[in-house]
């Protein structure tokens, strides 16, 4: 029979052991329930949101938002040259468009949108060149790759890209339609990524 002292010892390996295989469980799930874009993609095309009750709509639009908020900023420009979000967008109502850009929005969208609007005129004409132009070229590799024609568009317009620039970004983009902020958030996003690597302040 054992003493309390080898009671306490045979506790700890155990409390130890289970542990480790708590860990172990968790870093396995981790790894497999991975959220990639081709996740994102299965997902999408798995489901039919004219099919779905409003709760489901609800629960659905969550859990694609959630989905599209794990993955890295490439992954998102990923899932935004293969048109994933607007798969289902195109089928929302306002109210849930409107939900699901807040929901998905990248954090520091505002803060980079305030930075934009302090930068001199040329610099701004610049930032959203180089963004286009970037965009345009992962299209290009796409395209090379064999990827689906509906993989295009992403570029904007040279007559949206010169009102934009006319009324100021930030009051562009709080002024448009919902449709129009789908448009915009790859832009964004790559105006983002753009500003926090400096190119801007390094005159590229």
């Amino acid at each position: 029979m054992l003493n309390q002292r080898q009671r306490l010892a045979v506790w700890a390996i155990v409390a130890m052991a289970a542990i480790w295989l708590l860990a172990g469980a968790s870093y396995y799930f981790a790894q497999h329930l991975k959220v990639t874009p081709d996740t994102v993609r299965s997902y999408a095309e798995s489901v039919d949101l004219n099919r779905l009750t409003p709760a489901e709509r609800a629960l659905a639009l969550q859990k694609l938002a959630a989905m599209l908020n794990a993955l890295t900023l490439e992954e998102r420009r990923q899932a935004h040259l293969d048109r994933l979000p607007r798969r289902w967008f195109e089928t929302m109502t306002e109210a849930e468009k409107e939900k699901f850009l807040e929901t998905t929005m990248p954090t520091g969208i505002k803060q980079m949108l305030n930075a934009f609007e302090a930068l001199p005129p040329d610099k701004q004409q610049h930032l959203v060149a180089d963004a286009v132009k970037k965009m345009k070229a992962a299209q290009d590799n796409l395209a090379a790759g064999g990827s689906p024609p509906e993989a295009d568009g992403m570029a904007l317009s040279p007559q949206l890209q010169e009102k934009m620039m006319k009324v100021g970004l930030q009051n562009f983009y709080s002024q448009s339609s919902a449709q129009t902020k789908a448009e915009l958030a790859p832009l964004l996003e790559q105006i983002q990524r753009l500003m926090q690597n400096g190119r801007m302040l390094r005159g590229q």
